[in-house]
C-alpha cells in the first residue's frame, strides 16, 4: 500500500532555506545601503563640480532647516540654525570680501549611509589682492538629497582674518 502522506522537509533543509533567505535579504539591504552612499557622495561631488565650474555650488544642497557647526574658537565658531542664518552670517560675508571666488578642490571624500565626509582645499583672492587659501573638512549628514547637518573644521585664523581685515557690504 502506497502512502499518500506528504513528506515534511528535514530540519537541515529548513535551516538551509532560512539561511538562504537571510543571506538574500542581507545582500539586498547592503546593496540598498551602498546605493544610498553612492547617491549622497555623487550629489556632493556634483555640487563641488558645479561650484568649481561656476554653474552652481554645494550650498544649493543645503536644507532650509540645516544645523551647521563651525568648530574652533574664532568668532565664527558656533552652530548656525537654518540656511538663512548660515548664508547671511557666514557665506555671504566671506564672498563679499573676495575679488576671485573660492575654487574648491576635493582631496578626499568618504560616504557611509547618510554621512559624507569631504576633505577639500579652497583657493581664492581677497579684494585687497591677498590670497585666501584654506583647507576644510566637512562632515555632512544627508536626508532626501539635502544636507541637513554640517560640522566643519577649517582654518579659523585665515577665515577670521579675512572677515575682520576687509569691510563687507551691508546686506539686511
Amino acid at each position: 500500500m502506497e502512502d499518500n502522506v506528504e513528506k515534511k522537509p528535514s530540519s537541515k533543509k529548513c535551516l538551509a532555506l532560512i539561511l538562504i533567505s537571510v543571506m538574500t535579504v542581507g545582500l539586498f539591504n547592503t546593496t540598498k545601503a551602498q546605493r544610498t552612499m553612492k547617491t549622497n557622495k555623487e550629489l556632493i561631488i556634483e555640487g563641488f563640480d558645479k561650484w568649481t565650474k561656476g554653474t552652481g555650488n554645494v550650498f544649493d544642497l543645503i536644507d532650509d532647516d540645516i544645523q551647521w557647526t563651525i568648530a574652533g574658537s574664532s568668532p565664527q565658531a558656533k552652530t548656525y540654525i537654518g540656511k538663512k542664518q548660515f548664508m547671511d552670517e557666514l557665506i555671504i560675508p566671506l564672498n563679499e570680501r573676495l575679488s576671485q571666488k573660492i575654487v574648491p578642490t576635493i582631496r578626499n571624500i568618504y560616504a557611509d549611509g547618510n554621512m559624507v565626509l569631504v576633505l577639500w582645499d579652497g583657493q581664492a583672492t581677497a579684494k585687497d589682492g591677498k590670497p585666501y587659501n584654506a583647507s576644510y573638512c566637512w562632515n555632512l549628514q544627508m536626508h532626501n538629497g539635502k544636507i541637513v547637518k554640517g560640522f566643519a573644521f577649517l582654518d579659523n585664523i585665515a577665515f577670521a582674518d579675512i572677515l575682520s581685515r576687509l569691510p563687507g557690504n551691508t546686506h539686511n
